[in-house]
């Protein structure tokens, strides 16, 4: 919700100032949306999720170019530049900032649309579990995050639901 005269703008930060530059800006009295969404990390044999810029080195600010002073936002530590069209800050275009905050979810992260990367009949190759480099063929998604893939095991053919970030092209 910004106010009356109010148009969003989209800052470039410095790598990794995203959550630094929206601090101080929101200390000038600026509203800022900082768009995260949950990103599946894999190390160790261990999987965490963490809040990952959905735009990495870029967030949004909410100006009212005539009432407001937006130059101090170049110079704001954290923040790169302003994304300008000419000499003016350039609007994000219609209702994008509306609509991204409208597919957020309790914890206030940005859910994606999660397309499945491969087709039915498709060679995959497990990458991590039980099943670490089999080979099988990616049968269809079982939910948001698991996979069916038939394996041929044993001379016979066996359905295993796994997580989609277990397994690769082959």
């Amino acid at each position: 919700m910004t106010s009356s005269g109010s148009k969003w703008y989209a800052v470039q930060t410095h790598p990794h100032a995203e959550g630094k530059a929206a601090a101080h800006l929101r200390r000038q009295g600026f509203e800022v949306y900082f768009p995260r969404y949950a990103k599946r990390r894999r190390h160790a044999r261990r999987v965490d999720i963490t809040a990952s810029p959905l735009f990495p080195r870029y967030l949004f600010v909410a100006v009212d170019l005539i009432h407001q002073r937006w130059r101090v936002i170049r110079s704001t530590i954290g923040v790169a530049n302003l994304v300008c069209s000419g000499d003016e800050p350039a609007p994000v275009a219609g209702d994008v900032i509306s609509r991204l905050k409208r597919r957020e979810d309790s914890k206030g992260c940005v859910q994606l649309d999660l397309a499945p990367r491969f087709s039915a009949g498709d060679a995959v190759r497990v990458v991590d579990g039980a099943f670490s480099d089999c080979l099988g063929l990616f049968e269809s998604m079982s939910d948001g995050e698991r996979v069916l893939v038939l394996f041929d095991l044993l001379g016979r053919k066996v359905r295993v639901t796994m997580n989609m970030d277990t397994i690769e092209a082959a």
